[in-house]
Protein backbone atom coordinates (compact mmCIF):
# COMPACT_ATOMS: atom_id res chain seq x y z
CA UNK A 1 0.00 0.00 0.00
CA UNK A 2 1.14 3.28 -0.87
CA UNK A 3 1.28 6.32 1.33
CA UNK A 4 -0.93 9.04 1.36
CA UNK A 5 -0.16 11.70 -1.49
CA UNK A 6 -0.40 14.31 1.78
CA UNK A 7 2.53 12.94 3.47
CA UNK A 8 4.63 14.49 0.29
CA UNK A 9 3.83 18.07 2.01
CA UNK A 10 6.29 17.62 5.05
CA UNK A 11 10.17 18.50 4.03
CA UNK A 12 13.26 18.65 5.90
CA UNK A 13 14.73 21.93 6.80
CA UNK A 14 17.09 21.28 4.61
CA UNK A 15 14.87 20.76 1.78
CA UNK A 16 12.25 23.80 2.66
CA UNK A 17 13.65 26.42 0.33
CA UNK A 18 13.89 24.56 -2.31
CA UNK A 19 10.29 23.22 -2.37
CA UNK A 20 9.30 26.79 -1.37
CA UNK A 21 10.94 28.53 -4.55
CA UNK A 22 8.24 25.93 -6.36
CA UNK A 23 5.24 26.57 -4.52
CA UNK A 24 2.33 29.26 -6.09
CA UNK A 25 2.90 33.17 -5.24
CA UNK A 26 2.58 34.80 -3.07
CA UNK A 27 3.81 32.62 -0.18
CA UNK A 28 2.30 32.90 2.67
CA UNK A 29 4.12 31.43 6.05
CA UNK A 30 3.17 30.80 9.95
CA UNK A 31 4.23 28.79 12.83
CA UNK A 32 3.38 27.24 15.98
CA UNK A 33 3.14 23.54 18.30
CA UNK A 34 -0.28 23.09 16.99
CA UNK A 35 -0.41 20.13 19.26
CA UNK A 36 -3.90 19.01 19.61
CA UNK A 37 -5.67 20.25 15.99
CA UNK A 38 -8.87 21.80 16.85
CA UNK A 39 -11.34 24.07 15.06
CA UNK A 40 -9.40 27.21 15.69
CA UNK A 41 -6.49 25.94 14.16
CA UNK A 42 -8.14 24.57 11.14
CA UNK A 43 -10.13 28.36 10.88
CA UNK A 44 -7.18 29.77 11.17
CA UNK A 45 -5.31 27.98 8.25
CA UNK A 46 -7.65 28.01 6.05
CA UNK A 47 -7.47 32.35 6.52
CA UNK A 48 -3.64 31.94 6.07
CA UNK A 49 -3.98 30.34 2.95
CA UNK A 50 -6.85 32.40 1.43
CA UNK A 51 -4.12 35.47 1.57
CA UNK A 52 -1.61 33.71 -0.84
CA UNK A 53 -1.04 31.33 -3.35
CA UNK A 54 0.08 28.51 -0.70
CA UNK A 55 0.69 28.53 2.98
CA UNK A 56 4.02 26.68 4.68
CA UNK A 57 3.65 25.99 7.97
CA UNK A 58 6.90 25.64 10.50
CA UNK A 59 6.02 23.30 13.53
CA UNK A 60 8.28 23.93 16.64
CA UNK A 61 10.41 20.49 17.23
CA UNK A 62 9.26 18.59 20.39
CA UNK A 63 12.50 20.49 22.02
CA UNK A 64 11.26 23.68 21.26
CA UNK A 65 7.95 23.33 21.90
CA UNK A 66 8.92 22.21 25.49
CA UNK A 67 10.92 25.08 25.40
CA UNK A 68 7.95 27.32 25.44
CA UNK A 69 6.70 26.63 29.09
CA UNK A 70 3.59 25.20 28.36
CA UNK A 71 3.86 22.32 30.54
CA UNK A 72 6.08 19.21 31.12
CA UNK A 73 4.23 16.84 28.74
CA UNK A 74 3.59 18.89 26.07
CA UNK A 75 3.75 18.64 23.20
CA UNK A 76 1.11 15.75 23.36
CA UNK A 77 1.79 14.44 20.21
CA UNK A 78 5.19 14.22 18.97
CA UNK A 79 6.44 16.39 16.14
CA UNK A 80 6.15 13.65 13.40
CA UNK A 81 2.74 13.25 14.48
CA UNK A 82 1.65 16.84 14.23
CA UNK A 83 3.41 17.39 11.09
CA UNK A 84 1.17 14.41 9.28
CA UNK A 85 -2.24 16.63 11.00
CA UNK A 86 -0.90 19.58 9.82
CA UNK A 87 -0.03 17.96 5.77
CA UNK A 88 -3.47 16.77 5.89
CA UNK A 89 -5.32 19.89 5.85
CA UNK A 90 -6.41 21.20 2.40
CA UNK A 91 -5.32 24.45 3.70
CA UNK A 92 -1.46 23.88 4.25
CA UNK A 93 1.14 23.42 1.38
CA UNK A 94 4.05 22.58 2.92
CA UNK A 95 5.22 21.74 6.18
CA UNK A 96 8.83 21.79 7.94
CA UNK A 97 10.49 22.33 11.31
CA UNK A 98 12.65 24.64 13.19
CA UNK A 99 14.57 24.05 16.73
CA UNK A 100 14.75 27.05 17.37
CA UNK A 101 12.59 29.46 19.83
CA UNK A 102 11.42 31.60 16.70
CA UNK A 103 11.36 30.89 13.36
CA UNK A 104 13.60 34.17 12.37
CA UNK A 105 16.32 31.76 10.97
CA UNK A 106 13.28 29.99 9.02
CA UNK A 107 12.10 33.14 7.43
CA UNK A 108 15.32 34.32 6.81
CA UNK A 109 16.04 31.26 4.50
CA UNK A 110 12.50 31.06 3.04
CA UNK A 111 11.79 34.87 2.46
CA UNK A 112 7.87 34.28 2.44
CA UNK A 113 5.69 36.92 1.06
CA UNK A 114 3.57 37.23 4.28
CA UNK A 115 3.88 36.26 7.64
CA UNK A 116 1.28 35.62 9.57
CA UNK A 117 0.34 34.56 13.08
CA UNK A 118 -1.73 34.66 15.51
CA UNK A 119 -4.38 37.70 16.59
CA UNK A 120 -2.58 37.43 20.26
CA UNK A 121 0.59 39.08 18.79
CA UNK A 122 1.79 42.70 18.50
CA UNK A 123 3.19 42.13 14.80
CA UNK A 124 4.92 45.24 15.67
CA UNK A 125 7.19 43.97 18.15
CA UNK A 126 8.56 40.63 16.41
CA UNK A 127 12.02 40.27 14.93
CA UNK A 128 10.53 38.32 12.46
CA UNK A 129 8.31 40.96 11.37
CA UNK A 130 11.47 43.59 10.84
CA UNK A 131 13.21 40.91 8.59
CA UNK A 132 10.55 39.99 6.54
CA UNK A 133 9.63 43.93 5.84
CA UNK A 134 13.62 44.06 5.43
CA UNK A 135 12.93 42.01 2.19
CA UNK A 136 9.87 43.49 1.10
CA UNK A 137 7.42 40.79 2.21
CA UNK A 138 4.50 41.53 4.47
CA UNK A 139 3.47 40.74 8.26
CA UNK A 140 -0.13 40.49 9.64
CA UNK A 141 -2.02 39.15 12.31
CA UNK A 142 -5.28 37.12 11.47
CA UNK A 143 -8.02 37.31 14.70
CA UNK A 144 -8.11 34.00 16.67
CA UNK A 145 -11.73 31.93 16.69
CA UNK A 146 -12.50 32.35 20.34
CA UNK A 147 -13.18 30.03 22.46
CA UNK A 148 -10.42 27.39 21.35
CA UNK A 149 -7.03 26.48 22.43
CA UNK A 150 -4.89 23.29 22.80
CA UNK A 151 -4.50 24.74 26.24
CA UNK A 152 -7.54 24.95 27.52
CA UNK A 153 -8.47 21.68 25.87
CA UNK A 154 -5.59 19.74 27.79
CA UNK A 155 -7.16 21.21 30.92
CA UNK A 156 -11.16 19.98 30.27
CA UNK A 157 -10.02 16.55 29.07
CA UNK A 158 -7.95 16.51 32.80
CA UNK A 159 -10.88 18.17 34.80
CA UNK A 160 -13.15 15.25 33.37
CA UNK A 161 -14.12 12.54 35.85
Amino acid sequence: MSQPAFLDKIVSRQDAAARVAMLPRPVVFTNGVFDVLHRGHATYLARARELGGSLVLALNTDASAKRLGKGPDRPLNNEEDRAVMMAALESVSLVTWFDEDTPLELITELQPDLLVKGGDYDMDTLAETAVVKAYGGKALAIPFVDGYSTTALVKKIRSAP
